[in-house]
């Protein structure tokens, strides 16, 4: 069954550093901790330089939302600006990673999988006018970034979004995206048993 989420009738929680807050937009198995989740997909706004937290066993992927960026320190191995230019960045959990933001704070949508449960991958799409979406995988999530509104249909449903709502996309194959121009994320969550 499709499920819409909107943005509205989510909850933030601050971060306990202090460093920003986290909107959890979905998570598997319902009602997990950031101890038990299979997956978890959020919206985060990163305010102030500092360490992310360690996340042994578990691959992420960050995707600049909004804001003028920030530079990510992934490991001694590498360093990356995640702005308009780069605006996605993939890395395990376990490494440990800092930000460092240059003036205003950065709103970044936040992918978790638990290696051995699950995968995911993020494909970030510019709709202008229509786009279709073949469905990859078990678990679709389909974000919008950018764009005041968003239609959303099948050949047997149509739902309208606003920005930062989340659909859960039913198992149809086929989905049309119409906009007059917007940016999506879409989020396939592979294995743990949804195959």
């Amino acid at each position: 069954m499709t499920m819409l989420i909107q943005y509205a009738s989510l909850n933030p929680t601050p971060w306990k550093n202090g460093g920003g807050c986290t909107t959890e937009i979905l998570a598997s198995p319902p009602g997990a901790t950031l101890d038990d989740f299979d997956f978890r997909i959020s919206l985060a706004t990163i305010a102030h330089s500092g360490p992310f937290s360690l996340f042994p066993g578990v691959d992420r992927t960050l995707s600049l939302v909004d804001g003028g960026g920030v530079v990510l320190d992934v490991g001694n191995e590498r360093q990356v600006a995640l702005s308009d230019r780069e605006p996605v960045v993939a890395f395990p959990g376990e490494i440990a990673v800092s930000a460092t933001v240059d003036g205003s704070p950065t709103t970044d949508f936040n992918v978790m999988t638990r290696r051995a449960r699950c995968s995911h991958q993020v494909e970030r799409r510019i709709v202008t006018d229509y786009s279709l979406l073949e469905r990859r995988s078990a678990l679709t999530v389909l974000f919008l970034a950018e764009g005041e509104t968003l239609t959303v249909h099948s050949a047997r449903e149509r739902m309208s979004m606003v920005r930062y709502d989340a659909v859960v996309l039913d198992r149809e194959e086929t989905w049309t995206l119409e906009a007059p121009r917007a940016t999506v994320f879409i989020v396939d969550i592979i294995g743990g048993g949804d195959d």
